[in-house]
């Protein structure tokens, strides 16, 4: 790996001042005849010197332009490889929401499947019964009943007694029929979403091994970010261009805004509000964060994968990567009021879309370059960044 860039500038200064002072010596005019010879010779010496000197100062150049060069190609590896995770994490998240909501309807149609032998069973039971009663009066024969012309009135109860019979029969022949394709209707749904099930298990096997593989190679794109140390006066310059990008996007997202009748933003709110995540304060708004740079949200400890949630109803301006932030979204909360939500892990809502009060937008992660797992989350009010605990409680 090559040096660190505030290394390579430190040497490069060096070698300048030295060219400069060989330079002096090279055009100094000689003082007296007799010097000359002997000056000739300096010179010669000197100048073979500034080349050497020359030299060095174009392998600096080239140095700083190379790890410039590779510091740009991985950061640009480390947004890839959080957008990878985050587009994982989503497909493992919408499977799970998926093996739920088959989980139920298994249980469901079970439950189902258990009423219906139960009353196939019951029908059986009553089916068997009037047969049994059938089959006791069968010396009573149907035919001698109707051609017996003697106590007709006798005969006429009868026939309305086996008439009523048989269509009692018929009834809970029908009955038992629709009990039985309901019975097959049911269990081959239940066959159908246990076999679903198996198939979504499998996915989400596929999905975490390659989140794991994701996770590998982001950890190898961070190691050699690492390695590509900058200064303090670096980081500090790195920090400003970060927040200017993330203000640049605020103002443009500002600019964009139109009011909203229902969004009546959240002046009326203080204290009570609920914080997007729950978890340890790790950064407080207003802290030293690098050199005079404070803190402009709060830092809130999390595992990973844990859902955020909106602080109020809004409408998502943002929902992307951004340099410094990793996967950030910001919600516009109306009367100039926006809340951000960075570092995630996957986002669940996308431009333009309405969420409401406690719903879940997104995954606590460690995009953006972060070592540990969090959610790190600002107030704005016109642009301007709000101690988020005067809302939040």
């Amino acid at each position: 790996m090559v040096n660190s860039l505030y290394s390579a500038m430190q040497m490069l200064g060096k070698l300048l001042s030295c060219l400069i002072v060989l330079s002096s010596l090279i055009f100094a005019a000689p003082s007296t005849a007799a010097e000359t010879s002997n000056h000739k010779k300096i010179k010669q010496q000197n100048t073979r010197k500034l080349n050497d000197v020359q030299q060095a100062i174009a392998q600096q150049e080239s140095t700083i332009f190379t790890t410039s060069k590779n510091r740009k190609i991985l950061e640009q590896q480390l947004k890839n490889d959080d957008i990878a995770i985050a587009k994982t994490a989503k497909a493992i998240n919408d499977t799970n929401s998926k093996l739920n909501i088959t989980n139920k309807k298994i249980v469901k149609l079970s439950k189902e499947k258990q009423q219906l032998v139960a009353q196939k069973n019951k029908q059986e039971r009553l089916l068997a019964q009037q047969l049994r009663s059938a089959y006791s009066t069968g010396q009573h024969d149907y035919l001698k009943l109707v051609l017996n012309q003697e106590k007709s009135e006798k005969v006429q109860r009868s026939i309305s007694y086996y008439q009523y019979l048989n269509k009692a029969r018929l009834k809970e022949i029908d009955k038992f029929q629709a009990t039985i394709t309901q019975l097959m209707q049911v269990t081959t749904q239940h066959q159908e979403q246990v076999t679903q099930l198996q198939t979504l298990k499998v996915s989400q096997q596929q999905q975490r091994k390659q989140l794991s593989k994701n996770k590998d190679k982001r950890h190898k794109t961070l190691k050699s970010l690492s390695a590509e140390l900058l200064s303090s006066q670096q980081q500090l310059a790195k920090l400003k261009a970060e927040e200017a990008n993330l203000t640049a996007a605020l103002q443009k997202l500002t600019a964009l805004i139109r009011a909203e009748i229902d969004l009546i933003g959240l002046s009326k709110l203080k204290r009570k509000l609920s914080w997007p995540v729950k978890g340890r304060l790790l950064r407080s708004f207003g802290s030293s964060k690098q050199g005079y740079l404070k803190w402009k949200g709060v830092l809130l400890g999390a595992p990973i994968g844990k859902q955020v949630k909106t602080i109020h109803n809004g409408t998502i301006l943002f929902s992307d990567w951004l340099k410094g932030y990793g996967l950030l979204i910001v919600i516009d909360h109306g009367n100039g009021y926006m809340s951000l939500y960075a570092h995630n892990q996957t986002l669940l809502k996308s431009v333009g879309d309405r969420v409401e009060t406690g719903e879940p937008i997104a995954l606590v992660g460690q995009s953006g370059g972060q070592e540990q797992a969090g959610l790190y989350f600002e107030i704005r009010h016109q642009g301007k960044a709000v101690n988020p605990k005067l809302w939040c409680k």
